[in-house]
């Protein structure tokens, strides 16, 4: 028996070792198609640790983010060899999308202020690759409704992609305290804090908020706001280190990346370091163990009201965990998930994965939940229609309210995506149909190449990939209902929330008006 057990053990050991150089091999395979690494790659800017985070103000942090920016001037702009000086290279300065040379470079932290006191104080925090170019659109409403908008830079974000390879998650905690201690000093006092997350941020905003149940010291938000929210991610982040695992030895030093690609984007990086993947699950991982014991002692009952916006399908981050593992542990505190979901006018079904059939009913209420779920689709109650409907659950409702909305889903657009949900359809960078008044050297949403697959340095993902929301007036308008009522009152949202008086759907009903059917049965 001792020598079965032994032999069993030696062929498990086996399995797994040529499991293992089978994916070495194949890791190494794939380095050799990366291209080579440039000194945006390689140049590490040295950013403020995070003691010092927590003991800088707003002053202190942007004369050591100046020097950051001038920094990589020196490092990478000035010592560009001469095959990456072309007119779509973000690092060249006399490229088109140089972002120093615009009015605004949007990549730097920055504050709206309102015209007179303010109403509040509002913290933006952007998403992972991201700037805080992805928050202005909102910030600029807030300040327009008298609240003064921080909007910072998160460590390793906005400059070089390398920044994100040695960075953690704890620097960007640290980096939004120190934003919220400034915008507490904005807008002192009992004025209402709010926090906007995008991705990356909207898991940062949650943090904060929760680290502050847990700490009198730290300022409480009054109403959170998460766009695409990071509350959990796909299982390849949890191995994603072990990716890099070759870049030990220099001649594997690409090994650091899961994807070496141009930067022609002024605003967001396109390469992504396999450190970036890692924090990314440790932050999601940490969030989760906090939320779940912070409902088991009672003290999530004090968390601010949440609201968010999340496409139905999003490859970036899990939609299923923003509801099992963020909502599902909520008080009943006014708190709403909004849904976009696929464009199921159009019968897709022969290209989409079976996945998506389900997704929407996976995500509907069976029983009543203590929370509010919209969900944005089309109107199916004409055939094929592009006219959309909001369809809301209120908190303890298993029946659905709707509502007419002026807006149709765009014929070619099949959903939305993770970095839609942010912008407007008029965004001068990602935007469908980009106004006029600004332009960032290159116009992302309008792209549409077609031609031979293997011919473009890069993915099709990044020209195919919805990167504007159509939706994003009826988000606008939610979002302003949140500003106007800034510091909701304690209490159960039945409390607080006006009857609901549009028609109730049953359940079922709500389910086959939302399916995709063929011609024939509709």
């Amino acid at each position: 028996m001792l020598y079965l057990l032994r032999k069993a053990s030696k062929l498990i050991l086996l399995i797994i070792i040529v499991i293992g150089l089978t994916l070495l091999v194949g890791r190494l395979l794939e380095l050799r198609s990366f291209p080579d690494l440039e000194l945006w790659h390689t140049y590490t800017p040295k950013e403020m640790s995070i003691a010092e985070l927590d003991q800088a103000n707003w002053r202190d942090f942007i004369q050591a983010e100046t020097q950051v920016f001038e920094a990589v001037r020196t490092e990478v702009t000035d010592k560009l060899p001469a095959h990456a000086q072309t007119p779509f290279n973000r690092y060249y300065t006399k490229g088109s999308i140089y972002p120093a040379s615009f009015k605004t470079d949007w990549n730097r932290s920055y504050v709206l202020e309102p015209n007179g006191k303010p109403k509040g104080a509002v913290v933006l925090l952007h998403g992972l690759t991201d700037s805080p170019y992805s928050m202005r659109n909102i910030a600029q409403r807030y300040a327009a409704h008298g609240f003064a908008a921080v909007v910072i830079r998160l460590p390793g974000h906005g400059t070089v992609p390398a920044g994100l390879t040695n960075v953690g998650w704890e620097d960007w905690m640290a980096a939004t305290r120190l934003a919220v201690r400034e915008a507490k000093r904005l807008a002192p006092a009992d004025l209402p804090l709010h926090l906007v997350g995008y991705s990356n941020g909207g898991a940062l905003a949650v943090k904060y908020a929760t680290d502050a149940l847990e700490n009198p010291a730290l300022a409480r938000p009054d109403r959170l706001i998460l766009l695409s929210p990071m509350i959990g991610v796909t299982r390849f982040a949890r191995f994603a280190g072990v990716a890099g695992w070759p870049a030990v030895l220099p001649a594997f030093a690409k090994a650091t990346w899961l994807s070496v690609v141009p930067e022609f984007n002024p605003f967001k990086y396109n390469s992504f370091p396999v450190n970036g993947a890692r924090q990314s699950y440790r932050l999601t991982e940490a969030l989760q163990a906090q939320i779940a014991e912070l409902a088991t002692n009672g003290k999530l009952n004090d968390i601010a009201p949440i609201t968010t916006f999340q496409s139905l399908l999003d490859f970036t981050v899990s939609t299923p965990a923003i509801v099992s593992a963020l909502y599902a542990h909520l008080p009943e505190n006014g708190s709403e998930l909004m849904l976009f979901d696929a464009n199921r006018s159009i019968n897709f079904n022969p290209l989409l994965r079976p996945s998506t059939e389900m997704a929407l009913s996976e995500m509907l209420p069976s029983t009543p939940k203590q929370y509010q779920i919209s969900v944005v689709g089309n109107d199916a109650s004409e055939k094929n229609s592009l006219n959309t409907v909001l369809r809301t659950f209120a908190p303890g409702a298993t029946t659905a309210s709707q509502r007419q909305l002026d807006i149709q889903y765009p014929a070619d657009i099949f959903s939305l995506s993770h970095i839609a949900v942010p912008f407007p359809m008029d965004d001068p960078l990602y935007g469908v149909n980009p106004r006029k008044d600004e332009y960032f050297g290159i116009q992302l949403g309008t792209l549409a190449p077609r031609g031979e697959r293997g011919a473009l340095m890069v993915s099709m993902d990044f020209i195919t990939r919805m990167s504007a929301n159509p939706f994003y007036p009826l988000m606008l308008e939610r979002i302003e209902t949140d500003i106007h009522n800034p510091k909701p009152p304690k209490g159960k949202a039945s409390e607080r929330r006006a009857p609901a008086v549009a028609p109730k759907l049953d359940p079922k009903e709500f389910l086959r008006l939302t399916e995709p059917q063929a011609a024939d049965q509709i």
